[in-house]
């Protein structure tokens, strides 16, 4: 049997408006999913298209106080346990520590299971919990049922500043958290973990500086980012295509939803640093996989 999946995730924000924004109906409708109902101590639930298998709830409420969240979530058929604890590191600073049983990141490889998606449910769910939070703008929420994805972003940096962070290798392993090695032209090698790790990296098909360029992931299918400037700013389009519309991959676009949360903080936070203090899933090391 694995360890839990965990998270922990800093948040500017007092420990009190933390612990609002995971027991509130109204909060958990704008960060997290939906559609929510709270009644506490004795109901929690969330469901709706962005919520593995959410067409029903499926929580119940074990215990709740004013440092820790603990709820079941029957997925699969399993009943698995969600815990968020809360450490408040400062007046104005909250630790928030997440951990999820019944994860295993091969049904994540598969699809065997719809536990598969929880790693990057959590990314991205955490990532705008943390934004909800601070007063920033979310990022689109996975649809879980959409046969596509074709998500927008507005990022306070010029489309030259934005497309260099995304095809420098320093500059993406910093905001993604991983190391991650790119061969900057059409045809290059852009492998997670590195060239070494990777032994059958994606492929760059397009390379237009300031403008767009797309990855060929192989099943997973291509994503493309295409950039507009306006002001100062830039409008990140991500589009998702090639992949298996009987099987769609939203793990991995959890996976990159979640990334780009990150990405826009990295360019307009003053002085970012990550979000993230640290993760690990099953029985895998910390750090194996950032998103």
């Amino acid at each position: 049997m694995t360890e839990p999946m965990t998270r922990r995730v800093r948040v500017s924000a007092p420990i009190k408006e933390v612990h609002h924004a995971l027991t509130d109906a109204a909060a958990l409708r704008t960060w997290l999913a939906e559609y929510a109902e709270v009644d506490l101590p004795h109901r929690y639930e969330f469901w709706g298209r962005y919520i593995p298998e959410g067409d029903t709830p499926h929580q119940r409420l074990p215990h709740v106080d004013d440092h820790t969240l603990r709820f079941a979530w029957l997925l699969d058929g399993e009943e698995t346990t969600v815990e968020f604890r809360l450490e408040e590191e400062g007046p104005d600073s909250t630790i928030i520590a997440l951990s999820q049983s019944h994860f295993d990141f091969q049904d994540a490889i598969t699809g065997k299971s719809v536990r598969g998606l929880l790693n990057t449910f959590w990314a991205l769910s955490l990532a705008n919990l943390v934004d909800h939070l601070e007063g920033r703008e979310l990022t689109p929420k996975c649809d879980l049922t959409s046969l596509g994805l074709r998500a927008q972003v507005l990022i306070d940096a010029s489309p030259e500043e934005v497309f260099d962070s995304l095809i420098d290798s320093e500059k993406v392993s910093r905001w993604f958290g991983m190391p991650i090695e790119i061969e900057p032209r059409i045809g290059g090698r852009f492998a997670m973990g590195g060239l070494e790790a990777d032994p059958s990296p994606a492929k760059l098909l397009e390379v237009e500086p300031g403008r767009r360029m797309s990855v060929d992931w192989g099943d997973s299918g291509v994503t493309t980012w295409e950039l507009e400037g306006s002001n100062g700013r830039t409008r990140l389009t991500m589009v998702q295509s090639g992949f298996d519309t009987r099987r769609p991959p939203y793990a991995a676009w959890s996976g990159m939803l979640a990334g780009i949360a990150e990405l826009r903080r990295f360019h307009e936070l003053p002085g970012w640093r990550p979000s993230w203090l640290d993760w690990s899933y099953g029985d895998s090391s910390a750090g194996t996989d950032r998103i």
